[in-house]
């Protein structure tokens, strides 16, 4: 069973069954220990591409938003056994051609890191998709702010949504996750492993 790590802002570590390690957006909070199998960064600033933080395996593969989105559209990776596909992502703050987030599937589960994001056109074909968990930022400034979010989930229509990227210069902030209320939502605080 895979497990995921919420570190804070929009970093996470997930690790498979196997023990592939994948770290997502790493720049906020602990766990930085494990050796990156797979590092994915959805855009280019500076809290969320610090691919540095943790240690890289022999045979790291990183990809980020310049790798995930060409001329060719949105790509789509393989590896090890994690299937990797990139999503649209955008708002006022992200252009379009410079951010993207990300569909993973790691031991039969599919996860959704949406990246900072306001509702793209994309999300509407996503419930097709049966995510298991969808990560939503919903911090207002940046990206969404709570009320986006939940219609957002609600389109989408994972069986756990996640809010996260709540305040700037916060890894987390327990007011605004409470106020993150929709069918399926769960709060998960920095630290907070959980098994998927």
């Amino acid at each position: 069973m895979a497990k995921l790590l919420y570190q804070g802002h929009g970093s996470m570590r997930l690790i498979s069954e196997g023990g592939i390690v994948v770290y997502i957006d790493p720049f906020a909070g602990e766990g930085y220990d494990r050796p990156a199998d797979l590092i994915l960064v959805t855009h280019q600033h500076h809290d969320h591409n610090q691919i540095q933080l943790p240690p890289h395996a022999d045979n790291c593969r990183i990809i980020q938003n310049m790798d995930a989105l060409g001329e060719d559209g949105y790509r789509s990776f393989l590896a090890g056994d994690i299937e990797v596909e990139a999503t649209q992502a955008y708002n006022e703050k992200h252009p379009k051609s410079e951010c993207v987030g990300y569909l993973v599937r790691v031991d039969g589960v599919l996860l959704y890191f949406s990246g900072d994001t306001a509702r793209t056109g994309q999300m509407e074909t996503l419930a097709e998709r049966k995510i298991d968990y969808a990560f939503l930022p919903i911090d207002g400034f940046y990206t969404m702010d709570t009320g986006e979010a939940v219609e957002c989930a609600e389109l989408i229509r994972a069986k756990h949504t996640i809010p996260v990227h709540m305040a700037p210069g916060k890894l987390f902030d327990p007011q605004k996750a409470a106020g993150f209320v929709t069918q399926g939502a769960m709060i998960v605080e920095p630290g907070q492993e959980i098994r998927l």
